[in-house]
């Protein structure tokens, strides 16, 4: 049998308003524009991908399952910008089909910087899913599928029974993603790693005209599933939820290809769905995974230059972290809500300068004319935050 295992990501950044050196109210961010793109992704794909996955839950009794991760920073949008969203995430849940990652609450790079912020933003964002769809996550999801051994460790000590991750070439060598391993001398967590060749022909080249599968069909799809029977036991689908409308335009056909792929799959004997708690527990592990080095689902290097690639990205992210022990000493809720919200993974890709390779890719993405700017900008608003700081040192 072949499993398919449905990972989606959830998540929007609050972005910045553009902020002068003059600037002296603590207003960092742009609320307008933060409710105008939640709205517009919310048309474009949350709405309509959310409705789908309801109708194939119910069209194939519940045989179609998938699992979400959801940074806490989109929720709180949703809530207030797009409660639609919300109430078809509840909607989803309540079907008991879908299942509920753990992350960053504010999808940031904290485990590279500080791991008690990194576990601080993770029970914040499992309190969250608790709150909401009374689900306790099993499995953890890094923000930007960065993983290595450690973060292994780490989260074997909160608990974790599975972490997802990258398959990544370099270290499978002959092996296959379509297995489940586990970290070096560890007995959990298990290891889920994204099948990067399937996930990208979706997420990536679907809609590329130029692309030599395309037009890609639900049934060529599903006989590639159907190709790891004897090979393996999961198809590990890993892809931003966004793919569904919002970087795949409807007018690709993506809806048409989702709606007709579960009847596809299962059409092949033994092939089905399973959340990523239900492949874990179904399957056993195929060995270790061995990763000493940081890696991520980012670009074909599958590392860390996207958000750390550039001298003005790692000053920005080692002056945010070097604020921590003053922010979390001073217990002021706004303060820290700000200084959180700043160590968010998409300010930092927006300095990224890596125009060759996939320089269209990171071009999309930044809202800003260049790198440049978007540093400028993000240092300008540390600068009132260091101000605010050293005030309310002064009046304590």
């Amino acid at each position: 049998m072949a499993t398919v295992c449905f990972y989606f990501q959830v998540h929007q950044p609050c972005r910045l308003r553009r902020y002068s050196i003059f600037n002296a109210d603590h207003q960092y961010f742009d609320h307008e524009k933060n409710e105008q793109i939640c709205q517009k992704v919310a048309h474009k794909c949350y709405k309509p991908a959310m409705s789908l996955l309801l109708d194939l839950i119910e069209v194939h009794d519940k045989r179609f399952r998938c699992s979400f991760s959801v940074s806490g920073i989109a929720l709180e949008q949703f809530e207030q910008y797009s409660p639609e969203v919300l109430e078809l995430l509840h909607r989803l849940n309540d079907t008991g089909c879908v299942e509920f990652l753990a992350e960053t609450y504010y999808h940031s790079l904290a485990f590279l910087y500080s791991r008690a912020e990194f576990a601080r933003q993770i029970k914040m964002h499992e309190q969250k899913i608790g709150e909401l769809f009374g689900q306790q996550p099993s499995v953890f999801r890094n923000t930007e599928l960065i993983y290595n051994n450690e973060v292994a460790r780490f989260a074997a000590n909160m608990g974790f029974k599975g972490v997802v991750c990258e398959g990544v070439d370099r270290l499978l060598g002959h092996r296959s993603p379509a297995f489940l391993y586990l970290p070096p001398n560890l007995s959990t967590p298990v290891l889920l790693l994204k099948n990067y060749r399937l996930s990208d022909d979706i997420a990536f080249r679907f809609g590329n005209r130029a692309w030599p599968e395309w037009p890609l069909t639900a049934d060529r799809f599903a006989n590639w599933i159907n190709d790891i029977n004897g090979t393996g036991y999961v198809a590990n689908l890993f892809m931003d939820f966004e793919t569904l409308g919002e970087h795949q335009w409807e007018d690709t056909g993506i809806f048409h290809f989702l709606e007709d792929l579960p009847g596809k799959v299962m059409s092949r004997p033994g092939n089905d769905f399973a959340t990523v708690s239900e492949v874990i527990d179904r399957f056993p592990t195929s060995g270790e995974y061995d990763v000493p080095q940081l890696t991520s689902w980012a670009d074909t290097e599958r590392d860390l230059s996207a958000w750390l690639g550039n001298s003005m990205q790692s000053n920005a992210l080692t002056e945010i972290y070097r604020l921590e022990s003053a922010v979390v000493a001073k217990g002021d809720p706004e303060l820290l809500d700000d200084w959180r919200r700043l160590q968010t993974s998409d300010h930092f890709y927006y300095m990224c300068t890596k125009y060759f390779a996939d320089g269209d890719v990171h071009k999309y993405f930044i809202p800003y004319d260049s790198p440049y700017d978007s540093y400028i900008n993000f240092m300008n608003v540390m600068d009132n935050l260091r101000g605010r700081l050293r005030m309310a040192s002064v009046a304590s």
